[in-house]
């Protein structure tokens, strides 16, 4: 059985919470444009960065930036692609790439779903999709951004032996996602033991949302998959 998929579903929440500052606004209005992906088809990722970059990373749903900017800070060369539809994280984000000057990294604010297709074949090294919204209720699990099409999109994207990671701390979500990378042509789970899979990511920086849950007793997983040879 394939999952249904909906162009017009969201996979995400809410776009908005507390009114944006006078200097929240200005980022949104001033900065965003300039980093956003272009409108389209995109033919040639890696010309879209200031400097030459040795591989290209895309990371869905960056909530506060904490995972994201550090994987910029300790990359230089790398060239990032950051998805968050949430205005206000955004605008804290757009803040400190300004501060520090950054400038390996370009942004989408809408559905990654609907974007990935505009991506060349196999232009991305990595893929992150780092604590999503879960959508626990079973009416609400079609709207949960793993899916068989959502897989075959990272597929797509992905170089042959690029990585897909997926952290969560909700174990019906990470069920979930097995099950589908297990029924997938174009992946290969590498996790072997358990330890693979409840130790974080090396390098791997602590964001709010997982302080909180481990706070609340919840364990989280991280998964990780690479993409098959054609």
């Amino acid at each position: 059985m394939t999952d249904d998929f909906d162009p017009d579903r969201a996979f995400f929440g809410r776009r908005k919470g507390k009114a944006l500052r006078e200097g929240q606004n200005a980022m949104i209005e001033g900065v965003l444009p300039r980093l956003r992906l272009p409108d389209g088809a995109i033919t040639d990722l890696a010309a879209l960065f200031p400097q030459p970059m040795t591989a290209v990373r895309l990371e869905i749903g960056f909530g506060g930036g904490e995972h994201l900017l550090s994987r910029m800070r300790e990359s230089p060369q790398i060239g990032f692609i950051g998805v968050e539809p949430f205005i206000n994280g955004m605008a804290k984000f757009l803040a400190i790439v300004e501060r520090e000057g950054l400038t390996n990294i370009r942004l989408w604010d809408g559905d990654a779903a609907l974007m990935l297709p505009r991506l060349p074949e196999g232009s991305l090294d990595a893929i992150d999709l780092l604590y999503p919204d879960p959508w626990p209720k079973r009416r609400q699990r079609k709207r949960r951004f793993v899916s068989e099409r959502t897989l075959g999109l990272f597929a797509r994207c992905l170089r042959p032996g690029g990585r897909f990671r997926f952290a969560s701390d909700i174990d019906d979500y990470v069920g979930w996602t097995l099950a589908r990378l297990a029924r997938s042509p174009d992946f290969d789970w590498t996790d072997e033991r358990a330890d693979d899979w409840r130790k974080p990511y090396p390098g791997w920086i602590r964001t709010r949302y997982e302080a909180k849950a481990v706070a609340a007793g919840r364990v989280p997983s991280y998964l990780t998959a690479v993409r098959r040879a054609s």
